[in-house]
């Protein structure tokens, strides 16, 4: 192994990054791309082990990533898939920092935010790429000490053969040049005084193990002022999330909270005044709904005029299951090329709707009852399931149908579906009046679901029907017995005068603590 040099670094002719090729960070953003994208680097942004990550004044978001840095060994110019890997001389530890705040105005070309002098230290050593297995290298960046990520290449969307091979259709990738493969979930913000490090190994065909050692850069806060001629460092609340990985972690909301909600596509809403709507599930209205069937809540709701409150034609992936929980919503809206480049990415809508969920919060989606692709994945139903929520419904699809369906999160789906949610969806705002399964769902609404299906009941109506519910299966209950003491049930069920003047009667001893079944 030899270690990298300056002189490595300045034969560098082109630094080429790759945007999403980790299962794990697609996932945080929200898009698993069909196709590597790329962004240029100039190879003044690479620098050593040992350089400082310098974070100019203004600038509040210094993020970091551990990537695997490959450098071309041999000139490679359209070559295959099988042969692409030969073309690889060393393998390398990366650290893809970032300027966040410099990015709003080069969208994903990164050219300032990823371009600065000296942002992408690589080192310390350079890896045999030919004795390593591409497919079982590991990644991990530690701040401080404290481990933040750790992946394998194992897992990548795009195995490094065809990084190498994509590129070269059209470019000529020369020696010396470096292409970053990627980053895993956990890329984060670090402050001036940190210690970042980076470290990439594996295995050699002897079984020797072989690592780069930690890449070891300190962030430092640098007494250069951007002049003004040219854009100057601008982020939001939802910049600040993304650049962290969670609200919470960047201080935008109090650990046992989550994001506001009642937001429309593209607003942030961290650190605003939280607008979700109040729960009137008591203990005690939760009990009750409880022990009650969606049947006799969905007469008691006709009694009141409401025929329209049956969230219909989905199928749970835990059937059986009983769930009580407070309506919160998530529209999509149809995809559109313009509308999902814009919103569709990043902390978008979807991802705030379940980070805002609290236990006992049902997310109800609003898909129009499009079945092409889905609308909850394995990722964001864990997510959900920790925040404790009590169910996820959907009229449309939901993927990674087998690793949701095994979670204790119930989740009621119109089918499963492979297909990303960008096939079909646009994520569009958060605690909206939706549509789901054909039935209205205000926010606050409270839900309850079983053998039988999902009802939708309005808040201001939740205690009084749950009362007369509890009557209704009590009532229920005691005319089933006379049909089992082989009673007809015409002039029983429903009750004449006369079997209602002896139900009247064993309700009243009951009342006065007397055991008798009331018989006639």
């Amino acid at each position: 192994m030899e270690h990298l040099t300056q002189e490595d670094l300045d034969a560098a002719g082109k630094v080429i990054a790759v945007h999403l090729n980790y299962p794990s960070r697609a996932a945080q953003r929200g898009r698993t791309p069909a196709v590597p994208s790329y962004f240029l680097k100039p190879a003044t942004s690479l620098a050593l082990h040992g350089a400082e990550l310098r974070r100019p004044q203004g600038v509040e978001l210094l993020t970091v990533e551990g990537e695997v840095a490959l450098v071309i060994g041999s000139r490679a110019r359209n070559v295959s898939l099988e042969d692409a890997w030969q073309h690889v001389g060393a393998v390398t530890a990366a650290n893809d920092a970032g300027l966040a705040d410099l990015r709003w105005p080069d969208k994903g070309s990164n050219l300032r935010s990823k371009g600065a002098d000296g942002i992408a230290p690589l080192g310390p050593a350079l890896l045999p790429a030919q004795e390593l297995d591409p497919h079982a290298l590991r990644v991990r960046l530690w701040i401080n000490g404290s481990l933040v990520q750790e992946d394998s290449t194992a897992t990548l969307l795009f195995p490094f053969a065809q990084l190498v091979a994509d590129l070269s259709r059209l470019m000529t990738l020369e020696p010396g040049d470096v292409i970053l493969t990627g980053t895993p979930a956990g890329a984060t913000v670090a402050q001036p005084g940190d210690l970042v490090e980076v470290e990439v190994d594996g295995e050699a065909a002897d079984g020797a193990h072989l690592t780069t050692g930690r890449l070891a850069n300190k962030v430092v806060e640098t007494n250069q002022a951007l002049a003004p001629f040219g854009a100057m460092p601008k982020i939001t609340d939802a910049d600040r999330i993304d650049a962290w990985g969670s609200a919470q972690a960047a201080g935008l909301e109090a650990p046992e909270e989550a994001t506001p909600s009642s937001a429309s596509a593209g607003e942030s809403t961290a650190g605003e005044p939280d607008t979700r709507p109040a729960s009137v599930l008591s203990p005690e209205l939760e009990e009750k709904l409880r022990g009650v069937g969606t049947a006799t809540l969905s007469v008691q709701l006709r009694r009141r005029g409401m025929q329209n409150c049956h969230i219909e034609g989905l199928t749970p992936t835990k059937p059986g299951v009983k769930v009580v929980g407070t309506a919160r919503t998530l529209r999509y809206v149809p995809a559109r090329e313009d509308l999902f480049k814009e919103f569709g990415g990043g902390y978008n809508a979807q991802k705030r709707a379940v980070d805002s969920l609290r236990p006992g919060d049902i997310l109800v989606m609003d898909a129009r009852g499009e079945k092409g692709s889905g609308t909850l994945g394995d990722v964001l139903a864990l997510r959900a399931q920790m925040l404790g929520a009590a169910a996820v419904v959907t009229d449309g699809g939901i993927r990674d149908l087998g690793p949701v369906s095994a979670m204790d999160l119930p989740a009621w789906g119109a089918t499963g579906h492979p297909a990303v949610l960008g096939r079909k969806h646009v994520p569009w705002s958060v605690d909206d009046t939706i549509s789901c399964g054909g039935a209205a769902v205000v926010p606050g609404d409270v839900i309850v679901g079983d053998e039988d299906g999902l009802v939708v009941i309005p808040a201001h109506l939740a205690a009084e029907v749950a009362d007369d519910a509890v009557a209704q299966e009590r009532e229920e209950a005691w005319v089933a017995e006379r049909v089992a003491e082989g009673h007809a049930v015409d002039g029983l069920f429903p009750m004449n005068a006369r079997w209602r003047a002896a139900y009247e009667e064993h309700v009243q001893r009951l009342q006065h603590g007397q055991d008798t079944a009331g018989r006639s």
